[in-house]
């Protein structure tokens, strides 16, 4: 009975332990989208004309300000009744299968007045909500280009577009696709810059408020990895590997006036950064090419497509390979050992596609199992997109990103990256280790997905014939297990 008692407390104590590492609380959620409509029989309508198809829509981005809770969802499929989107957090602070209420005209192909297609959105501390419309509809090769890209910027306080800015034909190339947005506010509202990350083109746009006016800048750092191409989520195994340069995010203002911007290509693991010192001078696109530097490369399965930075300079990035947020604090070199899991959980956050961080220090994440989405098919009877919150300071908590003790005895000031000044001639860098092969989630065993991980290589020699007899089953591998 003793054993027996001891045994019941193990498993006890196990499951308080698994849930007390769920530090996001879980505020709303969705089995499928659901659109507000002015009455039910416009719904009804909507739906028998095809208009709205309630699976055909994916959540990708979150922006918080003030009540709303701005949700994006790209017109990747017919059906959508809007790309963005919002939640009256006084109305419903939180709920399951809430509809989402469409925010301005959301009209596709409507170049002048609507909005098509947006990812990733920014509303900055001026008040001002920058969306850029990349006037798409589909993804891949069922991809139109209806509208030209264009930068609109909203008044958040009378919620009307002050602003819409079309991108230049020098800003873009034949493969541009971009969803990632992060905006600079220098001494004024005025001194303004936002910068747009082109995955597919591989670039980087910089667009000033004030001049009202844009240029592109080119550079390798912006292209992928070849070694990083393979990804493995939710038990599937696929390739992205063209995924250029996607996520950002700006540090504090430094000493210098200016900012540093941190991204990284999305196959890739490796971080850059720049000052924004450059990236605010036009005359740079020339000859800025060793003003860009690079730092180590994360851990095993570090791919990322969003991350912010605070005030305190303190990073928070996806880690979509671990179904994880990752953090960093930058007063810390960027290695391996100084990057912390703030929180995982491999069934509600397989893709967690966007994170930020409010005015109130409060932690926004949505997840959307967006590979499921894309590749096979969800099981519109379970869970598939959630938005959680926390706060910055309960997310921390037993990290090494936890600086609050530290930062009651000393100040602690955000850095250039590893104390690297920007004048410096950076080396081209290349990858020396393999990657290896990631192991299923227990999203599998929820969903009742069986995936056996492809044959790792990586136990082998490089030798040609070795790897063509595995690869062609006629090797004994029993003695490399």
């Amino acid at each position: 009975m003793q054993k027996f008692n001891c045994f019941c407390y193990l498993i006890i104590f196990g499951i308080v332990k698994q849930i007390a590492s769920i530090k996001l609380d879980e505020r709303y959620s969705w089995t499928e989208l659901d659109w507000e409509f002015n009455n039910e029989l416009q719904k009804m309508e909507a739906l028998a004309s095809g208009t709205y198809i309630p699976q055909n829509g994916l959540p990708v981005g979150i922006e918080r300000y003030e009540n709303k809770l701005f949700v994006t969802v790209p017109r990747w499929r017919d059906g959508i009744p809007a790309t963005l989107n919002y939640i009256d957090m006084n109305k419903t602070p939180a709920g399951h299968n809430i509809p989402l209420i469409p925010y301005q005209n959301n009209i596709a192909g409507d170049c002048t007045n609507g909005l098509t297609t947006v990812y990733r959105i920014k509303a900055d501390s001026c008040g001002r909500l920058w969306v850029l419309d990349t006037g798409t509809i589909g993804i891949g090769n069922t991809t139109q280009n209806v509208c030209p890209y264009a930068i609109n910027v909203f008044d958040l306080k009378s919620n009307r577009r002050i602003r819409k800015y079309e991108l230049r034909p020098e800003d873009i190339n034949a493969n541009t696709f971009i969803a990632n947005t992060v905006v600079d506010i220098g001494t004024t509202c005025e001194d303004t810059f936002a910068y747009f990350s082109d995955e597919l083109g591989y670039g980087l746009i910089a667009y000033s408020w004030e001049e009202n006016r844009s240029w592109r800048f080119e550079h390798s750092f912006f292209f992928p990895d070849p070694l990083r191409g393979d990804f493995n989520i939710a038990g599937l195994n696929f390739q992205w590997g063209e995924e250029g340069i996607f996520g950002m995010a700006l540090s504090p203002i430094l000493k210098d006036g200016f900012r540093v911007l941190y991204f990284s290509p999305l196959a890739s693991h490796r971080e850059f950064a720049v000052s924004t010192k450059i990236l605010r001078n036009e005359s740079k696109t020339e000859d800025g090419f060793h003003d860009f530097v690079f730092l180590p490369e994360r851990a095993d399965n570090g791919h990322t497509t969003a991350r912010v930075m605070n005030d305190d300079g303190l990073m928070l990035f996806n880690l979509i390979d671990q179904n994880a947020i990752g953090c960093w604090h930058s007063n810390l070199p960027y290695t391996p050992e100084n990057h912390d899991i703030a929180d995982k959980d491999d069934v509600a956050l397989v893709f967690p596609s966007d994170v930020k961080i409010d005015e109130t220090r409060t932690v926004w994440v949505m997840s959307d199992r967006m590979p499921v989405f894309l590749i096979t098919d969800l099981d519109y009877t379970d869970i598939n997109f959630r938005i959680f919150s926390a706060s910055l300071h309960i997310l921390l908590s037993g990290t090494v990103c936890d600086t609050s003790k530290k930062l009651a005895k000393i100040p602690i000031l955000p850095q250039y990256p590893n104390n690297i000044k920007f004048n410096f001639r950076s080396n081209l860098y290349s990858t020396h280790v393999k990657p290896n092969i990631e192991k299923t989630y227990s999203f599998n065993e929820h969903n009742g997905v069986v995936f056996e991980p492809n044959r790792d290589l990586t136990k082998f020699s490089s030798n040609y014939n070795t790897v063509n007899k595995y690869l062609s089953g006629l090797l004994d591998t029993s003695k490399f297990d």
